[in-house]
């Protein structure tokens, strides 16, 4: 693999996450990443955003005009999604998940006690986005496409990468990054456990 395409893909450990207070002051999460596409102004706001929420108590969810989300639950005995037009669904373990607007006004009601949900956000105008929750049994091969980036979050297991991209292993918890920029990537993770895939592409023309 070329020294460029190395230098595109790179593991966080879950201990580098930023906790930080959410947009509302009602709630905590630990940011895993902000990022931008390539044609980004440097002062420009976020394009996508990974997070992990942390939902302790009945909560009004902070409202994100122009914003997609997908919601996972990655761990608790689940949440209900309250929408203040009536609707309302219930994410129930092992890793229920729904995508909805981030103009929708929701609040976050507890089923049994406090939940962690993986929290997917990306600037409908800019981005699209995909998520996929998939087993790892064995190797999985993964391709990022020109101008693509994937994110492979763990949820469970260990995983190592049996390519010669020079990776550290992931643990539990941790996300590896994968910026395929003008050229096509491709890695191998090997492993056991479950994780979440990623996809993020540039709107087009």
């Amino acid at each position: 693999m070329a020294p460029e395409q190395r230098s595109r893909s790179r593991v966080m450990p879950a201990n580098e996450y930023r906790r930080e207070r959410w947009r509302n002051q009602l709630g905590w999460t630990r940011e895993i990443h902000a990022g931008h596409l390539a044609d980004a102004a440097a002062d420009a706001p976020w394009d996508w955003r990974l997070s992990i929420a942390e939902i302790e108590r009945d909560s009004e969810f902070s409202v994100f005009p122009g914003i997609d989300r997908e919601l996972v639950l990655l761990s608790g005995n689940g949440v209900r999604l309250r929408f203040d037009d009536g609707e309302a669904h219930e994410l129930h373990p092992p890793h229920d998940r729904l995508r909805f607007a981030g103009e929708r006004k929701v609040t976050g009601e507890l089923l049994d006690g406090p939940t962690h949900d993986f929290n997917l956000m990306w600037r409908r105008d800019r981005v699209r986005a995909a998520l996929w929750h998939r087993p790892l049994v064995g190797p999985m091969v993964l391709f990022a496409e020109p101008g693509s980036t994937w994110v492979a979050h763990l949820i469970a297991g260990q995983a190592e990468f049996a390519d010669e991209s020079g990776l550290p292993p992931l643990a539990a918890g941790d996300t590896a990054f994968f910026e395929a920029g003008s050229e096509r990537l491709r890695h191998v993770l090997d492993g056991g456990g479950e994780l979440l895939l990623i996809r993020i592409e540039p709107v087009g023309p």
